[in-house]
């Protein structure tokens, strides 16, 4: 009887015991987390670069964005005005409203008003020349965000083959080749991967949407020089 009574009370201990573990185990789970911060910092000295081409993609597109933004407003103000100014006959005032304008279509009206008198094809070739250099200052800095795009990827694998490198080669001197110790290091640098193809994307998709806000300012200007142009071969007709 009293063996019985030592047995049921061990078992109760061990129980005991087991339930204390078990609580000390939740309790101590939650400092494992995953906090961003901290992976970004893991990531090492590739981050840098990343964190770079990120900054530099960033402020170039929104400083291209409200650029064209800017180009792109509505002139069909300018143009009622320039139209009104060569129907009276006020070449001087229809020069000066659009240079007064201060936009690509009012520098390429004036180049072609101040050509008036020359044949239409000389008229048609100034405003031609002048969009083309309003054009090419829209997309300045333009190609800095493609390259971005396609760098920072590079960048991120860069990271990632670094960080296995050296993880085998820390297993090559240890000779520990436990899944621990791989998974712990590997998905620290794959960080980088992803940083890197996080940034890539962003800068891929603002590079297309200033080049597709670039054509439609062209289609713009191209259209209304041809109201120009025709404007002015209005008296002959």
């Amino acid at each position: 009887m009293m063996l019985l009574l030592q047995i049921t009370d061990t078992a109760q201990k061990v129980n005991d015991t087991l339930n204390r573990a078990a609580q000390t185990a939740t309790t101590a789970a939650p400092a494992d987390d995953l906090h961003f911060g901290d992976l970004l910092i893991k990531g090492g000295w590739v981050m840098i670069p990343i964190g770079i081409l990120a900054v530099l993609g960033l402020v170039i597109f929104f400083e291209r964005y409200f650029t064209i933004r800017k180009a792109a407003k509505d002139e069909s103000n300018l143009m009622n005005q320039i139209r009104s100014s060569i129907t009276a006959g006020k070449l001087d005032s229809a020069i000066a409203v659009a240079r007064n304008s201060n936009s690509p279509l009012g520098r390429m009206l004036q180049k072609g008003l101040l050509r008036i008198g020359r044949p239409i094809k000389d008229i048609e070739g100034a405003i031609e020349n002048i969009g083309k250099i309003e054009v090419a200052k829209l997309e300045k800095n333009i190609g800095i965000i493609g390259i971005v795009a396609g760098i920072a990827p590079m960048f991120g694998f860069l990271g990632t083959i670094a960080g296995v490198i050296k993880i085998f080669y820390d297993i090559s001197k240890t000779d520990n080749i436990s899944m621990g110790v791989i998974s712990g290091g590997l998905y620290v640098k794959m960080v980088t991967s992803a940083a890197g193809l996080f940034v890539g994307i962003v800068a891929y998709v603002c590079y297309h949407i200033l080049n597709m806000m670039v054509e439609k300012v062209i289609l713009k200007l191209e259209t209304d020089a041809i109201e120009f142009i025709d404007l002015l071969e209005e008296p002959s007709k």
